[in-house]
């Protein structure tokens, strides 16, 4: 009899900072993809039941594995998507602090509430878990885009299944197994490597009952209306190109140092960025010519070493597609004042760019520049500069610079539209306050405790007398 041989499909990474291959995975079945599907369904109805403070104590233990892993996970990030290392054991001390954060508010957001009715009854509000939530994420922070979502569910009682992107897959098994060397029971976290077609099938899954995705905008528009056609609650992380405030009265030397940043913090590839700089005229030139030369100044390079600011793009295509942005917005009238050549180098490295002369219809005023590329932007004054943030199909996060404290919290209060506003600093995740955007950068809240509510059953329960 003729023997058939099935060739396993194969997910390789590479490291960016040298353009070779690190690492090779075997994809998963359609039938072990389905299998880990039920496995996790299965472990959820066990999961659900334990109390809170028996799910809290394993995940305080998943931030201390995560802290015992440090060096480990923080060069593995580093080799896979070229993060300087020293922002990679950062990131590894902020998915720490997410976990203790989230065991000590979860007893204030997962309490269930009692309430007196109308009609003399008693009402009580619970907060149950649904069940399966399926996370797609993306690779630009490899452990703390899981983490975010991750400890959040399994918080609240359910169980989580991960899409890593591609190219980070070393870092989404690596968590699974500090997950379960902390303790977390079998299936409860599964980490899959799968292509698109075994995603939408995860979507479509009876068992699954949420979707969560980080990404670009559109690819929140597929899986949205993916889930959309089958009902299910989506959460939705998506990009933008965060506008920084620079007014009159700010402390130029300041802002200047603060906005480089918070441009190339993580390479520029962030969602949360700042990538559009909107300075009125009357600080323009003296903010331009700091603000270039410290971009200037830059030592981009290996991200394994300590005196490197700006480490190589993660994937070759994504250097490609911003270099073709910055020629696009050229070839329309932006001036560059510094970068924007391709480094004839090794590895996907590409150089501090500040372009000005800015207009509508150029991808550097219009789009997400994903990457150390900065847009200089002059307006009038304060009201034309909010003119200008606003006027975006974004609206994830945004910064204002002024000496004046109470005028910018009123103006991040009700005259900035977007989700997060950082007043005199560059936008960091903060595990106590909520995360997440509005307009094209998606919907839904994660962080500051909102994440635990975002799947799970809001629960009525109601005893009349």
């Amino acid at each position: 009899m003729e023997t058939i041989t099935i060739e396993t499909q194969q997910i390789e990474t590479t490291n960016p900072a040298t353009g070779k291959p690190l690492s090779s995975y075997p994809q998963m079945t359609d039938v072990e993809v389905a299998n880990a599907v039920r496995n996790s369904h299965k472990a959820f109805t066990s999961w659900r039941h334990k109390s809170l403070e028996e799910r809290g104590e394993i995940i305080k233990n998943i931030g201390k594995k995560l802290l015992e892993h440090t060096d480990e996970l923080a060069q593995l990030m580093t080799d896979e998507m070229g993060k300087l290392l020293s922002q990679s054991k950062h990131e590894v001390e902020l998915c720490a602090a997410i976990c203790d954060y989230t065991v000590k508010k979860a007893p204030e957001q997962l309490a269930s509430e009692k309430r007196e009715l109308m009609n003399g009854g008693e009402g009580i509000i619970t907060y149950s878990p649904m069940g399966v939530i399926y996370g797609i994420q993306p690779w630009n922070y490899p452990s703390y885009q899981v983490i975010r979502y991750a400890i959040v569910n399994l918080m609240a009682g359910n169980t989580v299944l991960l899409k890593h992107a591609s190219n980070v897959t070393g870092t989404g098994k690596l968590l699974e197994k500090i997950f379960n060397e902390a303790g977390l029971p079998e299936h409860v976290f599964q980490a899959l490597i799968i292509n698109h077609d075994q995603s939408d099938a995860i979507i479509n899954n009876n068992l699954v009952q949420g979707v969560t995705l980080t990404g670009s905008s559109s690819a929140g528009r597929i899986i949205a209306a993916k889930a959309a056609k089958v009902l299910k609650k989506t959460v939705m992380e998506l990009g933008s190109n965060d506008a920084y405030l620079v007014l009159a009265d700010a402390d130029v030397e300041a802002a200047a140092e603060a906005c480089v940043k918070g441009r190339i913090y993580n390479n520029g590839e962030t969602c949360i960025a700042a990538k559009r700089f909107i300075v009125v005229d009357a600080v323009y030139d003296e903010f331009k010519k700091a603000f270039v030369s410290k971009m200037k100044a830059l030592k981009m390079g290996d991200p394994n070493m300590e005196e490197t600011e700006l480490g190589p793009m993660a994937r070759k295509d994504l250097r490609e597609e911003l270099h073709q942005q910055v020629i696009e917005s050229v070839e329309k009238g932006a001036d560059v004042l510094c970068g924007g050549q391709m480094p004839q180098t090794d590895g996907y490295y590409y150089p501090a760019t500040v372009l000005e002369n800015l207009e509508p219809g150029m991808p550097a005023f219009d789009d997400e520049l994903f990457g150390p590329v900065a847009s200089l932007i002059k307006a009038e004054d304060t009201e034309d500069a909010l003119r200008i943030a606003n006027d975006s199909q974004f609206g994830l996060g945004g910064g204002i610079f002024t000496k004046d404290k109470e005028k910018a919290i009123e103006l991040a209060q009700n005259y900035f539209d977007t989700g997060m506003v950082f007043i005199n600093s560059f936008g960091l995740a903060n595990p106590e306050m909520p995360f997440g955007g509005i307009k094209n950068s998606g919907y839904g809240r994660e962080h500051g405790g909102f994440g635990m509510r975002e799947f799970v059953n809001v629960k009525s329960v109601i005893l009349s007398e």
